[in-house]
Order: C-alpha cells, then structure tokens, then sequence
C-alpha cells in the first residue's frame, strides 16, 4: 500500500504532467486504449480469471464470469489478445477446442491493477458514507413531477 500521508502530491502531478508531455499523439491513443481494460469489467475479469485459474477454455470463461454475453466475451477476449495481454491458442480440432492465457504483459496489468484494488478495498467503508450521503441530499431536494409535467 502506497503511504498517502508522506505522499507529496505536487511532486506525483508533476511527475505525471511530464509523462503526459513526453506521450506522442500515438502512446497517448494508446495509453488510452490500453487503459481501457483496466475500466472494462469483462476485460479485468478475464485477466484476474486467467491469473488465478491459468489457461482457460473459451465455455470456462464464460461460466466463472457471471452475465457476459457471447458477444461481449468474444470482443473483450479480442481486445485482450490485440493487446499482447493473452494469447489464443486454437488447437485445430473438431469440434473446436480454443483456450487463452495470460501473458507476461497480462500478469503485468494484473499486478499493476492491485495497488488499485487495495485502495478500494481499504476506502470502501469512504465510498459508502460518500454515497449514502450524496443520495440523502439528493433525495430529500427531489420533488416529484405533478399531473405527468416535468
């Protein structure tokens, strides 16, 4: 867990101010894309799936990975494997049989993402005051639309 306490914020922006200086227009694109992954719940699921079970069918995926579509499973699995982050390995046989792994740039994201979960993990309780709060205000200044008008 990264110390927030000792943590010099201006110092981190100016760190970061300068790695956004130095990305051309194609890493910015990139940075953007790639991060992406890190956003999309499939995508994250996949690679901590990989991570943790190792190599996985494409049916095996879809069970541990509650209320994926086939559509959304076959994209994120696409935009994983165009990113070198698992690799696809068709085994050419009747009937299909196709299984992915994570490579070491995957288990690179995976490791990169849990500083990430641990803060969330460690401001939950934060979050929920933060929410509960923001939903109390907002509910108590809502008033309901009359006779159907807005």
């Amino acid at each position: 867990m990264i110390p927030f306490d000792n943590l010099d914020f201006d110092a981190v922006m100016a760190q970061s101010q300068a790695a956004c200086a130095a990305l051309s227009d194609d890493d910015g694109g990139l940075k953007r894309e790639v991060l992406a992954h890190a956003g999309n719940r499939w995508s994250l699921g996949i690679v901590h799936l990989l991570g943790v079970a190792g190599t996985l069918r494409h049916a095996e995926l879809a069970r541990r990975l509650d209320g994926v579509t086939q559509r959304m499973l076959t994209r994120a699995l696409r935009q994983l494997e165009r990113d070198g982050l698992i690799i696809r390995r068709d085994h050419g046989e009747v009937p299909p049989r196709v299984d992915y792994t994570l490579t070491p740039l995957g288990k690179g994201l995976l490791v990169g993402m849990m500083p990430l979960w641990r803060w969330i993990i460690d401001n939950a309780s934060a979050f929920r005051t933060a929410r509960d709060r923001f939903d109390n205000e907002r509910n108590s200044t809502f008033v309901e639309p009359r006779d159907g008008l807005i």
